[in-house]
Parts: C-alpha cells; sequence; structure tokens
C-alpha cells in the first residue's frame, strides 16, 4: 500500500497500519515541530503563534496553548476556531481529524483522541489503526483530566465536568460528566444569574 493510499484511508474510517516505514518518517517530522513548540520560552509569543499556524491544518486568531502540549501528528489534522486557550498538558491523538470551534477551553491534561485500535489481537499486533473524527462545537469548556473518545461529538456551549470519559456524543447547552460522561442537567436561567451556587454574578456588563 503506498503513502498516499494510508493518508487517505487515515482520514475516512478505515485500517491501515500505522508503523509503515514512510508514514513514520513523515510523522517524525511533525514531532519535531511539538518538540519546538514546547521548548520556546513563554515570553516568545510571536514565535509560538507562527509555529502553531505551520503545524495546524487550521487555527484561528487569539488561540493560545500552553506547554507541555502533546500532538501524534503535531495539528496536522487539527481545525481550530478563533479564542480557544489550552491549559498545560493537552493533548490530541490527531492521527485522525480534530475539528475546535471558537472559543473553547481546554483546562489542564485534556485528551482529544482521534485514533484507536480494532480489538482483534492480530490486527493490533500488526499495528492495525482505524480514526474516527472529533467534533466540538462553539463555546464548549473541557473539564481538567477528561477524555474525549474517538467518533464523539460535543454540542454548542455544552460543559463537560473535569475527569470525564466522554465515549458518546453530548448536546448543546448541557453539563455534563462522569465515567462513561453523562449529561447532568441543562444549561438553565440560573446560570446566567450565578456563577458558583449561591454566589451572584453582580457586573452585569461582564456578560
Amino acid at each position: 500500500m503506498d503513502l498516499e493510499e494510508i493518508k487517505s484511508r487515515m482520514l475516512d474510517g478505515r485500517l491501515y497500519f500505522c508503523n509503515d516505514a514512510s508514514l513514520c518518517s513523515e510523522q517524525l517530522g511533525m514531532l519535531d515541530l511539538v518538540y519546538e513548540y514546547n521548548h520556546l520560552r513563554p515570553s516568545a509569543q510571536n514565535e509560538k503563534k507562527a509555529l502553531l499556524k505551520q503545524m495546524f491544518a487550521e487555527i484561528g486568531d487569539d488561540c493560545y496553548i500552553e506547554t507541555p502540549f502533546y500532538a501524534n501528528w503535531g495539528g496536522r489534522h487539527v481545525h481550530f476556531g478563533k479564542g480557544v486557550y489550552a491549559n498545560f498538558g493537552l493533548t490530541l491523538v490527531d492521527d485522525g481529524e480534530i475539528f475546535v470551534g471558537d472559543n473553547v477551553l481546554f483546562a489542564p491534561h485534556v485528551t482529544l483522541a482521534s485514533g484507536t485500535h480494532p480489538i482483534h489481537p492480530e490486527l493490533r499486533r500488526k499495528q492495525a489503526q482505524y480514526n474516527l473524527p472529533i467534533r466540538i462545537g462553539n463555546n464548549v469548556w473541557i473539564g481538567a483530566c477528561s477524555v474525549i473518545l474517538p467518533g464523539v461529538k460535543i454540542g454548542d456551549n455544552s460543559v463537560i465536568g473535569a475527569g470525564s470519559v466522554v465515549t458518546k456524543d453530548i448536546p448543546a447547552d448541557v453539563v455534563a460528566a462522569g465515567n462513561p460522561c453523562k449529561i447532568l442537567r441543562p444549561i438553565a436561567e440560573k446560570d446566567r444569574k450565578y456563577y458558583a451556587k449561591n454566589r451572584v454574578i453582580e457586573d452585569l456588563d461582564m456578560v
């Protein structure tokens, strides 16, 4: 199987062997860029922005990713909207495509895993893999240490609680948490009045 066929399979959900020598060589080049990004000083803002634009398939304005940052393919298959912020330890298993909307917040140590492996033991022994796209809407907040699994979609405005393992789609405008992640409640009118239990949002100019 030639390299272009393997790349096609990577993005359309078909099985392929991720240990192909040509594929691994190309991937190492992207991992070098991740290494370079992680070794830039925090004050090197312009250099970081330029490198992210080089690494990612798409990345909008006002995005920032704290270091350390990890990505199997250095962001090659990742599409970020504008205003995305990722705290320390974001991990992107971006062998397949990952789509993230505008104004999304990633708390520390979030993993987005588009890549996975078949259950069949012989296929796994041969390093067979397949990838399913992850899609995250606008204005989503993903809590610390959460894991988003292959093929999952998360709707606009939703909040994923810390430590969640998101195995199925989550609709828009809900709070969800747990392992496996489940909907806890809709985002309600009270969330526009209170920011933490009974603490009132006093400055209405903030919203």
